[in-house]
């Protein structure tokens, strides 16, 4: 019995004697399926295929965690280190035991807590190895392949995980696509973890909001003023998307409304410029 793993999206399913016949998270509109077809892998074929986990510092108690070489679609994780105590925002697939060690000697993980289901990958093997509750949208529980009783379904609107961090509820690139709002960040101005539901752009000053990434399906206007009227009341200085150089340094919320109000001006014009 093993628990596979898609090798295109690096989600871990639930234990079988064979792989699963379809990835449901590949097969996805937002998602897609590999040139060369469905194919599996599991954590043991990992380590021994010459993976390791590096760390790096975003800033002061935020750590970013990325498997190399790159495996899946390129998810990274980040570990939040409070008084209150460790929370790992959003997953990978690759755990070992030096990872383990390493994240165990910095006091371990309090909460897992995930943005959307691209990045569920092997959250339930993370969850058992530092016993961590996980904490996921209820709109999204369709997507979990891997059942365990140590997911936590929030509803609503936001869920304060400790005094320092809420996880807010934004929607858009899924339907229970949320952000982590940590108070201490950026010297106490604030930052805001987003995954790629919101997207930093290349010249680091505008973000953006996408259906499907990938497959470039756009969000409605509808959604897009959804999500905006939902991160409006926020309070933040910086922003974390998905990888290691995808930063807003300073002045990310006003960064976030312009690009909101950019892409309703884009959806809104009627004629060529």
């Amino acid at each position: 019995m093993n628990k596979w793993i898609c090798t295109t999206c690096g989600t871990q399913y639930a234990e079988s004697e064979t792989p699963p016949a379809h990835c449901l998270i590949c097969e996805d509109e937002r998602q897609y399926i590999g040139l060369g077809g469905q194919t599996w892998t599991t954590l043991e074929k990992l380590k021994v295929g010459g993976y390791r986990n590096a760390f790096y510092e975003h800033e002061p108690n935020l750590l970013g965690v990325e498997t190399v070489p790159e495996f899946a679609i390129g998810q990274h994780a980040k570990l939040l280190r409070t008084p209150y105590g460790n929370i790992l925002w959003d997953c990978i697939s690759y755990l070992d035991d030096v990872t383990v060690q390493l994240i165990q000697g910095m006091g371990g993980i309090h909460a897992i807590a995930i943005s959307h289901p691209h990045f569920y990958s092997s959250m339930v093997e993370w969850a058992e190895r530092f016993e961590a509750p996980i904490y996921l949208h209820d709109h999204d529980r369709q997507w979990v392949m891997q059942p365990s009783d140590r997911i936590q379904f929030w509803k609503g609107s936001q869920v304060e995980l400790n005094p320092e961090v809420t996880l807010v509820h934004v929607g858009g690139h899924f339907a229970g696509s949320s952000v982590l709002l940590w108070k201490a960040g950026a010297n106490g101005k604030g930052a805001l973890l987003t995954g790629d539901t919101v997207s930093v752009s290349a010249d680091r000053r505008f973000v953006s909001f996408m259906y499907s990434f990938p497959n470039r399906i756009p969000l409605s206007a509808t959604i897009i003023k959804s999500v905006r009227n939902r991160l409006q009341p926020l309070f933040f200085d910086r922003l974390y998307g998905t990888q290691a150089n995808t930063v807003i340094e300073s002045d990310a919320k006003a960064g976030v409304l312009r690009s909101a109000d950019r892409y309703l001006e884009a959806l809104g014009r009627s004629e060529e410029r």
